[in-house]
């Protein structure tokens, strides 16, 4: 494996300092999963839903400690992929397989904010259930972010400084005004699904903490970070599950069980119409925009380093890593993403590529703990941390799969074909790569592209 180049590293911008690591990880995680998943923790855990988006919290902070200790150990925007790379040298297929599954993981993760940020869009405006008007507010969120994106880390940073501290404190003023009427009533008794429920709705909620990882892929435009990277993830990892407690308990306690089911992916608008009235259900809508705009942002950013690494690596093609020469933006990747997304969301159904993200996010976070087991002499890492979090992964994995065994089986399906042909793309590549060899990254206006 080609290392990163050192004067390639020491000229990178580090224009990420703390608040845009929180900003990025706290947009990654604050997305359109706690919009859309509230009512499936409800469904499946009853009034103990705020203990399933707690222990999916514990599990975050578990599994963040491996993508700490790499990509500290090994300082490259590839994040996931580098790390499976650089611990299974002599089975490159092992972190081109998983690099690639992980991307096409992102694409679906974008498709499905801009999805919810259309059908809040949509509702807003007057026009809900109007798939011509969700559709064109879709599009329109994941063309703003691509350009934002294209225009630096700067930009993208700043701009998501803006839009999550803005929506932490919609949802804060959600979480204070509908505490007031929370009905004791609705939250006992606790365990009424029974307490395995807890942990089956902490395993199908996970993907709601997807995000944190990606403040890795901006470890070579972070300051200072041996002190922030750590901070960063760790701190947005739990202002969000803080962030989730409240809405979880506000929600279940001002509409009980029945009307969070019946409200699907609304539930939390309609949680704030008992105290707050319609405004409280336009100031939900705004936060869910908020939400999905700065998820999109975070993983278009996150997303297009780690493509740009696996063109340097000829696991993609190599015009992924094409950067730009004033902004120094990988270019056709963060476009490509912006395309890919936009032809996912074009459709109505998202459910499939939903959990199939939600399991690839899963089953990525145990390969990178893995590989943290595998270099802990060069990682430094506490083999019992990383054991546990591997365990507590396994068992989250198992439980997602056995759901969809028993209740959704030909969503399982679909996920194995498009995990199928995944694998089919990364082995070709891996093919050309042997055939092809290396290459130094281009940039922008390169005669060679």
């Amino acid at each position: 494996m080609s290392e990163r180049n050192p004067e390639v590293s020491s000229t990178t911008r580090q224009d990420l300092g703390l608040p845009e690591l929180i900003a990025i990880g706290v947009g990654g995680m604050i997305g359109g999963g706690i919009f859309s998943v509230l009512g499936i923790a409800v469904g499946i855990s009853g009034h103990a839903a705020p203990l399933a988006f707690a222990l999916g919290g514990i599990i975050a902070l578990l599994t963040s400690y491996s993508y700490i200790c790499l990509a500290l150990a090994l300082r490259n925007d590839g994040a996931s992929f580098t790390y499976l790379e650089r611990a299974f040298p002599s089975q490159p297929w092992i972190g081109g397989i998983l690099g690639w599954v992980v991307v096409v993981g992102y694409v679906g993760t974008l498709a499905l904010y801009a999805f919810t940020f259309g059908a809040y869009g949509a509702d807003l405006l007057g026009s809900p259930g109007s798939a011509r008007v969700r559709v064109v507010l879709s599009l329109s969120v994941l063309g703003f972010f691509m350009v934002v994106n294209l225009l630096g880390a700067r930009s993208s940073g700043r701009v998501e400084d803006l839009i999550v501290y803005t929506k932490i404190l919609l949802l804060a003023l959600f979480g204070v005004a509908g505490m007031t009427t929370v009905r004791r009533d609705h939250l006992t008794p606790v365990f009424d699904h029974g307490v395995g429920s807890v942990f089956v709705a902490g395993a199908m909620i996970f993907v709601a903490f997807e995000g944190f990882q990606l403040i890795t892929n901006g470890v070579c435009e972070t300051r200072d970070p041996d002190r922030n990277i750590p901070r960063g993830i760790y701190g947005s990892v739990l202002i969000t599950t803080l962030i989730y407690l409240v809405i979880a308990v506000v929600a279940v306690g001002n509409l009980g069980y029945d009307e969070i089911v019946a409200s699907g992916e609304y539930a939390l608008a309609a949680a704030a119409e008992p105290t707050l009235g319609n405004a409280g259900r336009v100031l939900v809508g705004v936060a869910a925009l908020m939400a999905t705009a700065s998820a999109i942002n975070a993983t278009s950013f996150g997303a297009s380093r780690m493509m740009d690494e696996m063109g340097r690596e000829r696991v993609m093609l190599r015009v992924f890593s094409v950067r730009s020469k004033g902004a120094d933006v990988p270019v056709v990747a963060v476009c490509t993403l912006g395309g890919a997304g936009a032809l996912f969301t074009a459709f109505d159904s998202l459910d499939t590529i939903a959990a199939f993200s939600s399991l690839t996010f899963l089953v990525v976070s145990l390969g990178v703990a893995v590989a943290n087991l595998k270099l802990r002499r060069l990682t430094k890492a506490r083999p019992v941390v990383v054991v546990v979090g591997m365990g507590v992964g396994v068992v989250t994995i198992a439980l997602l799969l056995g759901h969809l065994w028993d209740n959704e089986r030909a969503m399982l399906a679909r996920i194995g074909a498009i995990y199928a042909g995944v694998i089919a793309l990364a082995l070709v590549s891996l093919w050309f790569r042997r055939r092809g060899g290396g290459g130094a990254r281009p940039v922008a206006g390169d005669p060679e592209m």
